[in-house]
């Protein structure tokens, strides 16, 4: 691995114990931000221009898919390029911006998640008051919030990271900056760094992860006292694919950042991590294309148009 051709610049040691795969990597990864990109862009355009589709599930969804497209850009580019050559370096400003962003979009989605199920709380358990519910001004404000924690956890904790002395440390063991990885680089005491993480973990990720499991408590209840398959087929087909979001997304960010005293430079953890800023993104708009009956028919709708054409 080359050394930085620039003083101060922090070293990402990424893959770089196996060269052998980088190039694997490399492909993997490109494919699965186009695709990210590609499926992303098309769930956010055709949410904003079918009228079939103006309603608060797809406004939330729609919220999803831009952070999807910016966390994953936060992050990917800077990695394709270090996979691509001997250079493994990203400069201060980079690296602040990258952990300043990243840290906000994940904590933004974290409540994104939250906030979608308790609209399929409403959406099954009060469906005559539905519209009531979540009216136009509860969904911006909702959005909001889950925007503005995410910031405001980002401000706090990537500031204080940053302010850590490191003492000339520069080699940091992830493929991206990121705050557990950062704050191995301190060379003071980091115990009350890494009760803070544990901290914000509980909040950003067991809270909403919470109220996630007590929103879809109270369906299994309603689906349980109506007592009908077809009201079960009802329900699955309204909830199963954020069902699978969240179990995507807290299935592997909450086993990673819950242990405030685990090694986050080993291989296993920057594969868990791969696939949460990586893969999860991209695999979010197929679920949601391929579940859903009303995106699937606006994409058909929207292909058969442009072919009429």
């Amino acid at each position: 691995m080359a050394n930085s051709s620039f003083k101060g610049d922090f070293i990402l040691v990424g893959f770089s114990d196996q060269p052998q795969m980088e190039k694997i990597f490399f492909v993997i990864v490109l494919i699965s931000y186009i695709l990210t990109l590609v499926g992303n862009t098309v769930i956010i355009f055709i949410s904003s221009i079918n009228p079939k589709l103006k309603t608060p599930m797809y406004f939330f969804l729609t919220h999803l898919s831009l952070v999807d497209i910016c966390f994953t850009t936060s992050i990917v580019p800077q990695l394709l390029w270090n996979l691509r050559g001997p250079a493994k370096t990203i400069p201060p400003l980079g690296c602040a911006v990258q952990l300043y962003v990243s840290l906000s979009l994940g904590s933004t989605e974290c409540v994104l998640l939250a906030v979608m199920a308790f609209d399929r709380y409403a959406a099954v358990c009060k469906p005559l008051h539905y519209s009531t519910v979540m009216n136009p001004r509860l969904c911006h404000f909702l959005a909001g919030v889950a925007w503005l924690s995410g910031v405001g956890n980002a401000l706090i904790h990537g500031t204080i990271t940053l302010r850590l002395p490191r003492c000339g440390h520069r080699r940091i063991h992830h493929f991206f900056c990121e705050v557990p990885s950062m704050i191995k680089l301190a060379c003071v005491d980091i115990h009350s760094n890494e009760i803070q993480l544990f901290v914000a973990s509980l909040v950003l990720l067991l809270l909403p992860l919470s109220l996630i499991l007590m929103s879809y408590g109270c369906i299994g209840r309603a689906v349980i006292r109506i007592g009908s398959v077809q009201a079960c087929h009802k329900a699955l087909g309204t909830c199963g694919s954020h069902l699978m979001v969240v179990s995507l997304f807290y299935g592997t960010i909450t086993a990673f950042y819950i242990q405030p005293n685990s090694s986050y430079a080993h291989t296993y953890g920057k594969f868990i991590s791969l696939f949460y800023t990586v893969v999860t993104p991209t695999l979010n708009p197929l679920i949601y294309t391929l579940r859903n009956k009303d995106v699937k028919g606006a994409l058909r709708r929207l292909f058969n148009r442009d072919l009429s054409l």
